[in-house]
Order: C-alpha cells, then structure tokens, then sequence
C-alpha cells in the first residue's frame, strides 16, 4: 500500500499543527519501548498517550476539497461557494497525505503507538471517491453507483440488502477504505424531505430491518458501516440550525426505533450524530441520546462521530459520548485542548471517547495490513446493481396487461429522463466515480426493442445542447440545474402514434441535501401534464397503449393522471444500471417484486406534517439568544404535531384514502393466502403466526407477506394497524406454495408510555391482519393479553420542554 501526497492541499476547517514531533514522556521514559496498539491492551495504549495525541486522535484530519476535483487544479467557484457556509477559513499550503483522494475523512495517526489513520467515506448508493488521481493521469478509479435506497427498500428483501452490502463493503475495502458513511436510516416524514432518496422508509421496522441486512453484508467485508443521521434528521430546512419538537413517544416508537433494530441486530462499526437539535439539545451534544439510550439501553459498542461540522461545543460533544469530531477544525482543536488543559473535560472522559474508537481501529482493514488492489470486481457489482434495480421496483398499474411488453415492438419514447436517466440524487448521496449511466433507451435498444429514432433524435439534440449551455460545476456537490420537460407538439405526436406499437413516457425528479422539494415539484409541471394528454389522447385514439415510468427522487401526484396512462412503473433513481433494470420489468425478463416503502397520497394537503413541514424560522431567534453555529443558516423549528401518526398509521386510523398505499405493489402472476395459523389463542412470552402464499398465477413471481398488529386502545392510544413482520417468498413457478413463518415477541406488541418511560403492551384482543399492503387485508387472526406485560424499562429522557398538541383521534 502507498500514500500519496497532494501538493498544494487546501482544506476548509483543517486542523492547528501542534508541534512538529508529537510530545512524548520526558526523561527515562522517553527510552522506554511505547505500547503498541494490538500487542498491548487499549486502557495500556491509552494510558501511555500524552493529552496532545488524545485531543488530535478525536479530531479528524480535515477535508481536502481539492481531491474532490482534481482535475480542474483549483477550487473554482463552485468550490468558493461552499466554502462560503463552511465554519471555518483554511491555512493555506498545508500538507497531509491522502490514502484516497475524494474520501470524506479520516483520523488522525499515532504511528509511535502503532495507530493508523483510518478513512471514511460517502455513501449511501455508492462508495464515494475521486475517479481521477494525479499522479495516475489516464487511469479512471470508478465505484458502482447503486440504486438508492429508497428504491431498495421497495424490494422488502433482507437477503437481496445483504447482498448490495456485501458489494458496497468489497469496493469500500479493495479501495483502502475503512467505514462507510451509510446506511442513511431517517425516516420518511414527509414526501417533500430533500434526502428521502437516501434513506428507506417512513416505517421503522422495514428500515431497521433492511439497514441491519446492509450492515451485516457490509461488515462480513471487513470494514464498517455508520447509522445516520442520529436522530429525526427528517428535513433539510435549516438543518444546521433546525430544532426537531418531538414527542417522547413519536421519538421512541417512530424516529428512533429503526436506528434501534439496527443496532441490536448488527452491532454497525459507528454512528453520525445529525446537525439538527431534538427538543433544545444539539443531537452531538445529547447525553440522553447518545449515551443513556444508545449505550445503556441499546447496548450501542461502537463509536460515534459527528456529522460534518455537526454541533456547536466540541467539548459538550465529546462529553455527551460522541467520540469524534468530524471533518475536524482548528476551532474545535483548540477548544478541546484548553479544557482539557483546565480541567473542564476530564482526561477521563477523553479516555473513554478512545476506547471506543480504538476498539473499532483494531477491526480496520488499515490495521490489519490489508494489501488493498484499488481494482474491485466492478463487473460482478454491475450485476448486483442491475438486479437490485429490477426487483425492487414497484408496477403501480398495469390495465389490460399492457406488461409485460411482446418482444421486439417499436416504442416511441417520450420523457427527458428517458434519455438522460438521473441514476442517483444530489450531494453526499451521489457517487461522484460511476463509469457509465445506461440510459433508458440504451436500456430498451439492447433488449431488442426498437426505439423510435426520429423522436429519439429530437431529445438527444436537446439535452445536448441544454448540457452544452448549462455545463455541471467542477465540484460535483453543485450538480448541473436539469433541463426544463422538451415541450412536444400535437402534430409531432400524431404520426408517432401510427407508427410505434406503444408509447413510454418517462417522468423525472431530482433531489439531494442542502434543501427541500418544494410544494410544486410534487405535482406536474404544465409541460409534463400536457405531454401525458396528448400521448394518451393520440396513442389511445390510435388503439395503442401508454406506459409510464417514474424516474423520481421522491413521491409525486399520480392520481390526477393515472386514469389517463394504462401501466405506471415507479423505478425511483436506480443507479448506473438503471436503463437495463428498467427494460428487464417491461420486458418480463425480471417479474416486478418490489411493494412501496412509503404511502403515496392523494393530494399533498393529505399528509399529516403538511401543515408544518418543513419548520419556521423563530422569530428573533438569534436576538433572543437561540444557539448559533457557524455552519450559516437561521435559527428554526419544527414540531411533529402529527405524533406517532406517520404514513400508513395516519391514512389507515384516519381513513384517510391513499392514491396508493403502503406495502402496495403489482405482479404479473397472482398470489393467494391461506392456511393462516396461530401458534395459540394467548400471547405467552411469544406466538408463532404462519400463513401459505400460492402463486395461481401463469408466471413465476415473488410475494411479499406482511403482518400488521391492531393493538387495543387502553391507556395508551394506538394506530389502526402497525407493520410487525414481512417476509418476502421465493421465486414461485405457477401453482406452488410456500408457507412463512413469523414469532411475535413483546417488544412487537408492545408501545412506549411516556409517563413510565417503558415498552408495555396492554392487556386485551390482539388483531393479526396479513396482507398484501397495508389496505389490503387477506386473512385476520386474533390472539389474547389477559393482562398487562412491561417488556423493557427505559429511561425519562429526551423529553419536550413543553406539551405538544399532537394529532390524536381521541380528540385531545
């Protein structure tokens, strides 16, 4: 392995050079042989380091812009730009060795006491690193770009997440990197949140389950995975400044809950703290967070890290449990120094923030010497890539059977995105390094359809020539603006609609971190509502078909057009492979498995947070002494007056109808459930449920079996239904069954009393609904409490200063 040095280096928010040697023990010690890290124990190590390399060690080195770009030489404006909300001016000419250029940090080395740097990097669809470097001018380093997450949460497939993970963590290691900042795990409060893409759903369980399937895979690689952005990091509005007003209930059973399965189920390397504050506490700074219940009651055994340039005081962070202070600045160096210096951050304290990196440092691929290739087995993760896509991607509708498509018909392709796929979101959720992006038509052309080449032309020419006015700023954070929907004539159509056997619409969103959809994108523009009229009205006059394909970041408005369209197939932003997983579904090649993540409403105004997402500003916020950091932004907040009413839980208790529901999704063969069994009438400890799924269909396909709880109103109020298992079958050829299994425990019965501060679960009947989606209920059992069962005691943390008037149907 080598390290390279960049020259010149400029990093924003770097670090104070201390001293030129690090200090050492004076007098005889100095002879002494120091303690090595993995031949001694870690307390010998530590107890062997001086304050300065204490301090430095949880201080990241920095971030090095100019490896993000090392093509262009120099930062440029786009780069000028985002140092202008960073917290802190550079030294200028500084010089640190990158391992890998385009990485997102690393640690600071104690080489006398055998600690290596270890790096981190983005991201959630792909590991995050420079494609070029200087010193190997010609040769490209690509990473797979994935599909995002959202769009792998709709495959309901544990197995098929620990696969993607395990691809992710053999690139992340064959790279020379150590941990992977990813799995995103916020949930999807609200269908505008501008890094929904990254994560995985508004259901905690679907989340917590998938992201510990994608840890497990990616940690079996040898390196490590992080949770973030711990906690209700559910918007980008002002997210350096933003308080999150939650209830403790909301917290418990909603936003933290995911994080929670994960962590008991895969034990990830570390966990990213969130910029925002949880009820008045920086969330970095939340010792009932990030100690009480991630430590004490979770049984959290990695370290934590702060998002970068995450909280305000440096020692309040380390204090609070969070371990490492990333990117690292010189401010928060010096800070750390003085109190420790003073005595107000103990060096205890410090010790233990140590002992818990360290005990992740001795697990790195780094410290264990691995002969990294920096040549992945980017063909075999292609693969992967490609097939996560296909099988996650939800058939909304399908009238007539219009899919799959016959082979070799001609389509006429319509739709920017259908020649310009839009693989991955914006920000750290991209992947800066993917080698190609198979295009929808190049996708459609390879599985042998024919594409019509005049209408093809047109687009192609556009889009070349918007690219060619509009070129993407050098740094890749600042994506190109996309091109407004190519505006398409009736008469352009008419001839179309002849000539082609079927017409493929595409729609496009785009979205990624620093700011949230606006209102208007989660509707048609008027160029796209006039393009799906007059494509349905010509192809339909013509007795032909219209399917359209949704290449999206987030949820939009399909129910004011779905009635227009005959077949609508939701591929979400599916990564590098895109184009051929799409053609896969519409040819039939792959039989669609993948059910929502999220529910879908009617309208905007029917989302429970749509009064108040995504926060206000508070007035006078800074004059009234409102904590300020210096990442910019205005002092804000938002309160989740919807409570524990997210998603399905608010449509379903609320009867509240959605344009499509939670857990919904189409094949095309058909499947039926029976046999539905309950290990007993009374819950005892646990119970056993399992029911048969049939494919009666002609088509070998998948189904995904979900288990809803109605749990009985008593003291605490509950939700019509919660999700509390699915399981997703095999491949079922026509007339085959396969019987699924699931146990309930306590916690899966149980809800969180805010006054106890405990998990219980009130005596009385138990309602077991499998179906298909949260709407669709094929076959109900019921089972017994005959009293009440305190499953785990918590703590009386985390609590909001004030009431909060949440939406209740009690009517409180």
């Amino acid at each position: 392995m080598t390290t390279r040095l960049q020259k010149p280096v400029l990093f924003l928010c770097s670090f104070l050079t201390l001293t030129a040697a690090l200090a050492v023990p004076a007098g005889s010690a100095r002879a002494q042989p120091r303690p090595q890290l993995g031949e001694s124990s870690i307390a010998e190590v530590i107890d062997a380091m001086t304050v300065e390399e204490k301090v430095k060690l949880l201080v990241g080195m920095g971030l090095n812009l100019t490896a993000l770009m090392p093509d262009t030489g120099e930062l440029g404006q786009a780069a000028a730009a985002m140092a202008a909300f960073l917290p802190a001016a550079p030294p200028e000419g500084l010089e640190v060795p990158d391992k890998v250029l385009g990485a997102s940090g690393r640690t600071h080395p104690v080489p006398e006491l055998g600690i290596p740097s270890i790096t981190l990097t983005d991201g959630p669809a792909g590991v995050r690193i420079s494609p070029m470097r200087p010193d190997a001018p010609g040769r490209m380093y690509y990473t797979t770009a994935f599909p995002v997450a959202t769009l792998t949460a709709s495959s309901w497939d544990t197995e098929l997440l620990q696969t993607v993970g395990e691809a992710f963590g053999a690139e992340l290691r064959d790279y020379g990197m150590d941990i992977l900042l990813a799995p995103g795990m916020n949930i999807h409060r609200n269908p505008l949140g501008g890094r929904n893409f990254e994560y995985y759903s508004e259901d905690p369980l679907l989340s917590g389950r998938l992201a510990a399937a994608f840890v497990d895979g990616l940690e079996s690689e040898g390196v490590g995975a992080t949770l973030k952005h711990f906690a209700a990091n559910n918007q980008e509005f002002n997210r350096r400044q933003l308080n999150t007003i939650v209830s403790e209930r909301a917290l418990r059973e909603i936003y933290l809950r995911g994080f929670e399965i994960a962590v008991r189920e895969a034990q990830p390397w570390a966990i990213m703290s969130s910029y925002n504050l949880v009820n008045g506490t920086w969330t970095p700074e939340s010792n009932d967070l990030l100690t009480t219940v991630l430590r004490d009651e979770w049984g959290f055994e990695g370290f934590v890290m702060t998002d970068w340039w995450g909280g305000d005081d440096p020692v309040a962070m380390l204090r609070a449990g969070n371990d490492v202070l990333m990117p690292g600045t010189a401010v928060q160096l010096d800070a750390v120094l003085e109190a420790a210096a003073n005595g107000t951050l103990s060096e205890a304290q410090l010790d233990e923030n140590l002992a818990r990196l360290l005990r992740v440092i001795l697990e790195t691929p780094t410290f264990q010497g691995y002969d990294y290739s920096d040549e992945p087995d980017l063909k075999a993760h292609a693969a992967i890539a490609r097939r996560a896509a296909a099988e996650s991607m939800v058939l909304l509708e399908n009238d007539g059977g219009v899919l799959p498509l016959a082979s070799g018909v001609g389509i006429a392709l319509f739709g920017n995105a259908a020649y310009d796929l839009i693989a991955g979101g914006t920000g750290s959720g991209d992947v800066f390094s993917k080698p190609y992006v198979i295009s929808l038509d190049a996708g459609l052309e390879e599985a042998g359809y024919v594409v019509e080449s005049p209408l093809a032309d047109v687009y192609r020419t556009y889009l070349a020539e918007w690219r060619e006015e509009h070129p993407a700023p050098p740094l890749p954070f600042f994506p190109a603006p996309p091109p407004p929907e190519l505006p398409m004539e009736a008469d352009r159509i008419a001839p179309l609609a002849r000539t082609a056997d079927v017409a493929v619409v595409t729609l496009g969103r785009q979205a990624g971190e620093g700011s949230d959809r606006a209102v208007e994108d989660f509707t048609l523009s008027d160029a796209e509502r006039t393009l799906l009229e007059m494509v349905s009205a010509a192809f339909h006059q013509a007795g032909k078909q219209v399917v359209v394909v949704m290449n999206v970041a987030g949820v939009i408005d399909m129910a004011s057009w779905r009635d227009d369209v005959d077949a609508i197939l939701l591929a979400w932003q599916p990564g590098q492979e895109g184009g051929h997983a799409i053609a896969d579904v519409l040819s039939g090649a792959v039989n669609p498995s993948g059910r929502l993540p999220m529910t879908i409403p009617i309208a905007y105004a029917d989302v429970p947070s749509a009064d108040n997402f995504p926060g206000e500003v508070i007035p006078g916020g800074q004059e009234a002494g409102t904590p300020v950091v210096s990442g910019g932004g205005t002092p804000s907040r938002v309160t989740y007056e919807e409570g524990i009413y997210v998603g399905y839980r608010y449509s379903s208790t609320f009867g509240v109808e959605p344009a499509y529901p939670f857990g919904y999704g189409l094949s095309y063969t058909e499947f039926s459930f029976d046999d539905l069994r309950l290990s007993g009438d009374a819950f005892d400890g646990e119970l056993t449920v399992s029911v048969r799924v049939t494919n009666t269909g002609e088509l070998a396909g998948r189904e995904v079996v979900q288990l809803y709880l109605s749990a009985p109103d008593g003291v605490l109020e509950k939700p019509e239904r919660e999700l509390r298992a699915f399981a997703k079958t095999g491949v079922l050829p026509p007339g085959a069954s396969e019987t699924v299994s699931f146990t309930l425990t306590g916690r899966d019965i149980a809800s969180f009393d805010t006054d106890r501060a405990a998990w219980i679960a009130e005596s009385g009947t138990y309602a077991v609904k499998i179906g298909a989606s949260a709407a669709d209920t094929r076959l109900e059992g019921a089972f017994t409490l005959s009293q009440e069962l305190l499953v785990e005691q918590a703590h009386n943390v985390l609590t909001p200063e004030a009431p909060i008037d949440e939406l209740s149907r009690r009517g409180r």
